[in-house]
């Protein structure tokens, strides 16, 4: 019922959802401060952190970093006065911004901003401020916020230029998201407000620790030549997550025959516990001809490189230490979230280019 009665508020049959690749302005972050999760290894998510920001703006994209406003000045002092970054004074629950940030659709004309509700990858943790977020974001935007009510996380989406969307099962279908909703009626809402023309709905594929259940954006991948890359485990045949990683690729031979599938190692990170942490390669960001990659200290970094380096011939691969944020069981595309051209006021985007300033 809430579905429907959401449609029957606005037709979103004409917007798009766009895919990662397309030109790119800014990347949205949240960082990350003693209030927060990281607050044991702070010091190393924070350099992390700003590693990610110099990344971004090589990419000549700027960032506009989310943060309260007692951290404020740890966070300037922590860039550089040269870095690209808007500050926007925020309060949220959590780091993991692709999952409560907004997403870009287009008409072809003009680029919106939609958001849809979080609640903590289904009620796991709370999230009554990261909820709020998109209406403070959504002033820095050229056109109004358009709102959703339905449970719906960033990272649980792929798409391509083609519109041809993917998700997981094990995600979509936990009953603490939308216990009401059907296949058919996510299908309804992919095609209506993100404007998909094909879905395929993975049924398997995991990493042990992933808060998430199972999103996309750890698994698989599509890129911009008519290929796919997902996370395998060919390196590790003995893994506990072989024989799913294996079903999933079949999975996705079966989905895309056409395309090609570049199948990445699996690396095994551990905690200081010794808990198998849910470290992907996977798990990257696109950002104006530049793939921004996690890499975990690992023998498996090297050939992951040589993987996705292969799957994108035309960009520049960009490595990233994420040691520490897997620690907090998500990667680099996790705390991210791109925002296409023409989505930000320009004045906006002129002020980040200036240096680190504050909204």
């Amino acid at each position: 019922m809430l579905l429907l009665t959401w449609y029957g508020l606005i037709n979103m049959q004409n917007y798009t959802l766009l895919p990662e690749w397309a030109k790119q302005e800014a990347v949205i972050l949240a960082w990350p401060h003693a209030g927060t999760d990281w607050a044991e290894n702070l010091v190393n998510a924070q350099h992390t952190y700003v590693a990610l920001i110099n990344a971004v703006n090589r990419a000549n994209a700027v960032v506009l970093l989310l943060c309260p406003q007692d951290e404020i000045d740890a966070a300037t002092a922590a860039l550089a006065s040269n870095n690209q970054v808007l500050i926007v004074p925020s309060e949220y629950n959590d780091t993991w911004v692709r999952d409560y940030g907004f997403l870009t659709v287009s008409d072809n004309h003009k680029n919106y901003p939609i958001s849809f509700t979080f609640n903590g990858w289904g009620q796991k943790f709370d999230a009554t401020k990261d909820n709020q977020i998109n209406s403070s974001l959504a002033k820095l935007c050229q056109q109004a916020l358009i709102e959703n009510p339905i449970v719906l996380e960033g990272g649980a989406l792929e798409i391509d230029e083609n519109q041809h969307l993917l998700s997981t099962a094990s995600c979509l279908y936990n009953p603490k998201r939308n216990a009401y909703m059907t296949s058919d009626e996510y299908h309804t809402l992919f095609i209506e407000c993100l404007g998909a023309k094909k879905v395929t709905i993975f049924n398997h594929g995991h990493l042990e620790g992933d808060d998430t259940d199972g999103h996309i954006d750890t698994l698989v991948r599509f890129t911009p030549l008519k290929a796919i890359v997902l996370q395998g485990a060919d390196n590790r045949p003995h893994d506990p997550h072989f024989a799913e990683l294996f079903k999933l690729q079949y999975e996705v031979s079966q989905a895309l025959p056409t395309h090609k599938i570049y199948s990445l190692p699996l690396p095994l990170v551990l905690d200081d516990e010794g808990t198998r942490l849910p470290a992907s390669y996977a798990n990257y960001l696109i950002v104006n001809q530049h793939i921004i990659m996690p890499i975990y200290g690992q023998s498996e970094d090297e050939n992951a490189l040589v993987i996705i380096q292969s799957a994108h011939p035309n960009y520049t691969i960009v490595p990233v230490l994420c040691h520490s944020l897997v620690q907090q069981n998500g990667s680099l595309h996790c705390v991210t979230m791109q925002v296409p051209t023409n989505t930000i006021k320009p004045e906006i985007i002129a002020k980040a280019q200036l240096g680190v300033s504050i909204l």
